[in-house]
Formats: structure tokens, C-alpha cells, sequence
């Protein structure tokens, strides 16, 4: 366990069992199991590493009335995950196109750090959602540790 690492974050979706499905799909194709006994009633997810080190996403329900998701406001801007190489991240490319999950921006590199490299999508609340191999931090990280 990496201590400061993050434990889990929770999505608040305006549909519930439109995004239990998405979450699903997409979630268990990154290695995430279904943990249907956690979150505390909400639908959850989690990925370890077989050490003790685990992150987790659960799903709440948004309350009707509020504004949707606005990632140039306050708040969560994007959720990025860990890819493990560029063939990763095209492999996944093609399978939110298979699964007609919204693309934002297809893979490509970007001038973040040095061979920064990520497809970005969309959940059905248009939350930004990102794959991303990025070498040279994945380098600098390993360093440090």
C-alpha cells in the first residue's frame, strides 16, 4: 500500500442502471471487479495488486433538479487510468468504439510529459474519462519511490 495513494472516489450519475452498465463494461475491461457487497449499498468496483494496495469506484445517485457535471467548474475536472503501453491504449480505443461508448479524443500522443499517450471518452453524463501510458512519469514515480 502506497500511503497518500488514493483509496476510492464516488461518480454521482443521473441514471443508475445506464451507468451500472457503462461502469461494467468499461471497468471490467481495465481489470476492476465487481464488489457487490461494498460501497455501502452503492454499486463498486475495485482493482488491486494483490499486495494490499487496492482503489476503488463506487456509483451514487444524483438528486433530481441539480446541475449536470460541468468538469470547467469546480470540482473533478477528468478520471485518468493507468494503461501499459501504447498497444493498451489502442487496444482499448477500438473497444469503446465495438461498445459505442462516446470517444472524445482518439489516441494520440500530447505534450504533457515526454510519450504521454491516451485515448479520452465519455460516461453517459459526459463525465471525461482517459486511458493514458505515460512513460516518462511512470519512470520519474518508480524513481522517487
Amino acid at each position: 500500500m502506497i500511503r497518500g495513494s488514493p483509496s476510492h472516489v464516488d461518480l454521482t450519475v443521473t441514471d443508475l442502471a445506464r451507468s451500472v452498465g457503462f461502469y461494467d463494461r468499461v471497468l471490467g475491461r481495465l481489470g476492476y471487479r465487481r464488489l457487490d457487497e461494498a460501497g455501502a449499498g452503492a454499486p463498486c468496483w475495485a482493482h488491486g495488486d494483490g499486495g494490499g494496495a487496492f482503489f476503488s469506484i463506487a456509483l451514487q445517485p444524483a438528486q433530481a433538479g441539480r446541475p449536470a457535471h460541468d468538469r470547467r467548474a469546480s470540482g473533478l475536472h477528468h478520471l485518468a487510468f493507468h494503461a501499459a503501453d501504447r498497444d493498451d491504449v489502442d487496444d482499448f480505443h477500438a473497444f469503446l468504439l465495438d461498445s459505442g461508448i462516446t470517444v472524445l479524443d482518439s489516441p494520440a500522443e500530447y505534450p504533457y510529459t515526454p510519450g504521454y499517450y491516451a485515448v479520452f471518452f465519455a460516461d453517459p453524463d459526459g463525465l471525461k474519462l482517459e486511458l493514458v501510458f505515460e512513460p516518462a512519469l511512470r519512470a520519474r514515480a518508480g524513481a522517487a519511490g
